[in-house]
This record gives structure tokens, C-alpha cells and sequence, in this order.
């Protein structure tokens, strides 16, 4: 899907890396691009950073140190934005600042895409997103698996567009949004 997606060429912002297994594993299987990660974490960059060494990455950048919610972020443009496993452990604020910064980052036509579990239709996709979402909300009530159609009105609200939806497996979803072109609105 990413390799389908992202454009051939050009630095790609990761937000919330967790540990780094994901760019890393990225970074080998698209090597053309340049990778950014970002976690709040300092844990996590440290995780990170050690799977750039391990793996001897050329084309990955030290971690930002990068919250969403903290603006202007520390990198002033990208030609794509990967999340991936953010939203629904994030309170909705977090989904905001994302495209709010986004926005600030990426130039017309680029890339915002985001993987997950998500609540689609008014409901759930699956059973297992159900229970995953009530214990998520258990755990912090701010938590949970967010609805496509609300976050694809953010996006509108912040000059993107919902260009494609597409099931993966364990029940999640690729939600594939563009920046419209300024003049376009």
C-alpha cells in the first residue's frame, strides 16, 4: 500500500514510531525515500535510533522529538506523513493537532496516511475492533477507535481530502487522505 502511495522520491514524516521496527522495515523495503521518524517518547528515539544503527539505515533521520498536540512541530516540510497505531490510544485532540499539522507540513497533492482500527458506517468492522475498543476506553476514556467519517471532516476542515479506504488485515483499515490544491479549498 505504501509503496503504492508514497511519492518516488522525497522525506516521508513518521509519526509516533513506537520502538522503529516500522520505518526501519520501510526504510529497507523503499529506499529511494527519506525517512523521518518522531516519538514523544525518549525511550522510544532510543529504540529508534538503535534499529537505524542495527540495521546501518542511510536513509533514516535521528527521531524528532515530536507530539502532535505541540505546535508549530519541529520540521517545517515532508512530501508524506505515515501514522500508523496512533488515534485510537491518543485523546481526540491528538487527531486534531495531526492534521493541523499536516496541514502546516505537506504542499498541495501530498500524502497523509493513516492505518489502524477504525469504526466505519456508524459501527464497528468486527467483533474484535468492538472489544478492543471497550477495553481501550476502559483503560482511558479519551481513548478508542475513531469513526472514518469524522476524521475525513477533519480532514476536509483542514484542506484534505479522503482519497481512498482500504481493508487490511487484523480488521484495520489504510485511510489514504490528500492535500487539496489552495485554490481548490
Amino acid at each position: 500500500m505504501l509503496e503504492r502511495e508514497l511519492p518516488r522520491s522525497g522525506l516521508v514524516l513518521e509519526i509516533a514510531s513506537g520502538t522503529g521496527q516500522h520505518v526501519a522495515h520501510f526504510a529497507k523495503s523503499l529506499p529511494q525515500l527519506s525517512w523521518q521518524p518522531s516519538d514523544p517518547d525518549a525511550d522510544f528515539r532510543r529504540s529508534i535510533s538503535q534499529w537505524i544503527d542495527f540495521e546501518h539505515l542511510a536513509n533514516v533521520k535521528e527521531p524528532l522529538a515530536l507530539d502532535v498536540r505541540e505546535q508549530p512541530w519541529p520540521i517545517a516540510s515532508a512530501d508524506a506523513i505515515v501514522c500508523i497505531n496512533m488515534l485510537h490510544v491518543a485523546p481526540w485532540e491528538a487527531a486534531q493537532a495531526l492534521f493541523e499539522g499536516a496541514r502546516q507540513v505537506l504542499s498541495q497533492q501530498n500524502l497523509l496516511y493513516l492505518y489502524g482500527p477504525y469504526r466505519q458506517g456508524g459501527g464497528h468492522t468486527a467483533a474484535s475492533n468492538a472489544k478492543f475498543d471497550a477495553e481501550l476506553r476502559a483503560h482511558d476514556a479519551e481513548w478508542g477507535l475513531r469513526d472514518v467519517e469524522a476524521l475525513a471532516a477533519l480532514a476536509d476542515q483542514n484542506g484534505f481530502t479522503l482519497a481512498d479506504t482500504l481493508a487490511m488485515p487484523a480488521n484495520n483499515l489504510s485511510l489514504v487522505f490528500r492535500k487539496r490544491n489552495a485554490a481548490a479549498g
